[in-house]
């Protein structure tokens, strides 16, 4: 088969497996992005993520982490919501889960396909191949847009002309030359409609994101207690945040997803704050089976609905922060006084304190019961 006859076929067999976009870039990738990496990393604006910076080296180009590599196939899934995401930030008494956490993890759903996709890619041309989603140290969106699926807008997300912001990607790294395709312009134009509607102002420039004010880092990779100051802008937002993607105008051409697996659960639209708040560690990973939401475990969870609670304004919530109040987990106990000290009058949260405080042996959670006496 030769190499313009093997991609096309490439192109049916990942529309057949159901990937909506399909484009080839050549082995030296996206050399701009190593620029702009080494740039968010001397800034610091990585955060927690501490894995960014420990493969920085073989981010940096397709061969520094795969040297044989020839071309590579990047491949897009489009998982558009069938309703707009910022709809649920008005349900205060809810919770908000980011579009492509509310059902099965698009990991496992896109891996899968990619390898049986490669598999027949290394039986049809003896090429080797590699397959990759976003775990690995891969710079998957400057070669999105320099394989021509799209652009990074100024939230630094992918943006395509058909599917707006809303784009799973996963790519085979191949041992095979095949032809690239032309990459994609930047068509942001003037807008800065995402950098407008950001919560916490993450933005400091267009194209440039600093992560240790994005909710969705916040919410997902941050480890510990959400920072006072970001903690009554978050709303309700509980596990990411779609403010930046769904506001963006390409989205007017943008269509539900076609995969079953990756649209909404009934049960994750706009779930029951109270309901989330009371969750064990048990009855989390029930819930949240198969969701990419389990993978930053009960504690952070319940920490991110306890912040919604605090900014709820709903003193019916308070039953179930007197119980978290108690809770095994000690970042779920600091949020709880948090959200508590929020919602409570000051003589109950002053009777609160001393009470708590006397049977209290960590350092953290006392801090916070400390900075509700200052605060009232």
């Amino acid at each position: 088969m030769d190499p313009e006859q093997l991609k096309r076929e490439i192109d049916t067999r990942a529309k057949a497996a159901g990937f909506d976009a399909v484009a080839v870039s050549g082995r030296d990738g996206a050399p701009q992005a190593a620029d702009g990496l080494r740039g968010f990393l001397h800034a610091g604006l990585e955060g927690d993520m501490v894995w960014l910076r420990d493969t920085a080296g073989r981010r940096a180009s397709p061969r520094a982490l795969w040297p044989e590599v020839n071309s590579i196939v990047t491949l897009a899934m489009n998982y558009g919501p069938d309703c707009d995401p910022l709809d649920g930030l008005e349900r205060t008494d809810r919770g908000v889960i980011s579009v492509y956490a509310r059902n099965r993890d698009y990991h496992d759903i896109i891996k899968g396909k990619l390898k049986q996709i490669a598999g027949w890619l290394h039986r049809a041309s003896d090429a080797d191949v590699k397959v990759f989603v976003d775990t690995a140290p891969v710079m998957e969106k400057p070669l999105a847009q320099v394989s021509g699926l799209g652009w990074q807008g100024k939230h630094t997300n992918l943006v395509s002309r058909e599917f707006g912001s809303w784009l799973f990607l996963g790519s085979i790294f191949t041992t095979a030359k095949l032809p690239p395709d032309a990459p994609e312009t930047d068509h942001c134009g003037a807008c800065r409609k995402c950098l407008d509607v950001c919560p916490t102002s993450a933005f400091p420039a267009p194209y440039r994101l600093d992560a240790r004010r994005c909710i969705s880092y916040l919410t997902i990779e941050h480890k510990g207690v959400i920072p006072h100051a970001l903690r009554s802008l978050m709303g309700n937002r509980i596990y990411g945040c779609d403010d930046c993607l769904a506001v963006c105008p390409w989205n007017k051409f943008a269509s539900v997803a076609r995969e079953l697996k990756l649209r909404a659960r009934d049960d994750l639209n706009a779930p029951p704050l109270d309901h989330l708040a009371r969750l064990d560690d048990a009855a989390f990973r029930a819930l949240f089976s198969g969701s990419p939401v389990k993978r930053i475990g009960r504690g952070r969870f319940v920490r991110n609905v306890l912040i919604a609670i605090g900014n709820s304004r709903d003193a019916g919530h308070l039953p179930v922060l007197r119980e978290r109040l108690c809770d095994e987990a000690e970042i779920v106990r600091a949020s709880a006084v948090w959200a508590f000290a929020q919602l409570a009058g000051r003589d109950e949260v002053d009777a609160c304190r001393h009470d708590m405080l006397a049977g209290e042996s960590s350092a953290l959670v006392r801090d916070e019961w400390a900075r509700t006496g200052e605060e009232t």
